[in-house]
């Protein structure tokens, strides 16, 4: 066992019954949402995975632990200290460990830890890819690396849709990470299903994309897989509402310098903003769809 690694004992308990396992990361508590809606909306997404089956595992570094699963009150704390908790990636990990630190982990981190615990299952809000311009930033999320390495299947609402859609599934296709469109052929894009990108994959059922799982376990491929889950429609956004309030929020981030990795969580605070609240809403309810969806591929996967 790895000596950092920190499992809860309801998530050990379920690992020892074999019962279904699903990740859940953090970043979405500190960085993804104000509190206390970022809170309840946590606790909500626990709640839903048992509700559909399964044990949920949120993960985060703390203490320099990282931990597979969290305390009520560790959520909560991670929630109050919002922004100011380190967003950690795959890079940040050895120094929070090292350091005793605390960090809310990204996709890629989550990844890392839900792989190291055994846990082949993870349900999100969306990844993060390519961001728009990335042809001169070279701003390319760590997410989708991970996603070429570690065996673990995503399960998102498509990219978020401040990113270039075409340039991230291009990437993914590069790395040969298997996208797979539930009951869809287009990418969803987050907020909205308005999306012009194909899916080059589809899968009907959950007992399908457990299938197609376990034949990229039994084969040993490296990387991952990504289940790409639409928002339910009557909480999808209209594009004509979306798009605007995105491409003004990236103006203003370009105005003001912002980059790196604070790029996403300024993008997402702007466009609720911008949307009079409704794209947390949206953001909200595609969570707790992809976590339905993440439970029941779990289930059939177990």
């Amino acid at each position: 066992m790895n000596q950092h690694l920190l499992i809860s004992p309801r998530v050990r308990e379920a690992m020892e019954q074999n019962k279904p396992i699903i990740a859940l990361e953090s970043t979405i508590i500190s960085h993804g949402m104000p509190y206390p809606q970022n809170v309840e909306t946590a606790l909500a997404c626990e709640r839903t995975a048992r509700e559909h089956g399964a044990e949920p595992a949120t993960i985060a570094v703390l203490g320099g632990k990282l931990c597979a699963g969290l305390t009520h009150e560790q959520i909560e704390y991670l929630g109050k200290a919002g922004t100011k908790m380190i967003k950690a990636s795959r890079r940040d990990l050895p120094m929070l460990v090292s350091k005793g630190m605390d960090g809310a982990t990204t996709v890629a981190a989550t990844m890392i830890i839900a792989h190291m615990a055994g846990i082949k299952v993870f349900a999100t809000g969306g990844i993060g890819g390519v961001h728009r311009g990335a042809e001169q930033s070279m701003d390319i999320s760590a997410d989708l690396e991970e996603m070429a390495m570690t065996p673990v299947t995503v399960v998102c609402a498509g990219a978020k849709s401040i990113l270039d859609l075409g340039l991230t599934l291009e990437y993914l296709e590069t790395k040969g990470v298997p996208v797979v469109g539930y009951q869809t052929d287009v990418l969803p894009a987050f907020y909205t299903n308005a999306s012009s990108f194909q899916v080059p994959l589809r899968a009907d059922t959950p007992a399908e994309i457990a299938g197609m799982i376990k034949a990229q376990l039994d084969m040993q491929y490296p990387g991952a897989m990504l289940v790409t889950n639409p928002i339910p429609q009557e909480y999808a956004m209209p594009a004509d509402v979306i798009d605007p309030a995105i491409e003004q929020a990236l103006k203003e981030a370009q105005a003001q310098g912002i980059a790196g990795k604070e790029v996403t969580p300024y993008l997402l605070a702007k466009v609720v903003e911008l949307t009079g609240g409704n794209s947390l809403k949206a953001n909200i309810q595609l969570v707790f769809n992809n976590v339905r969806l993440a439970a029941r591929i779990a289930a059939a996967l177990s």
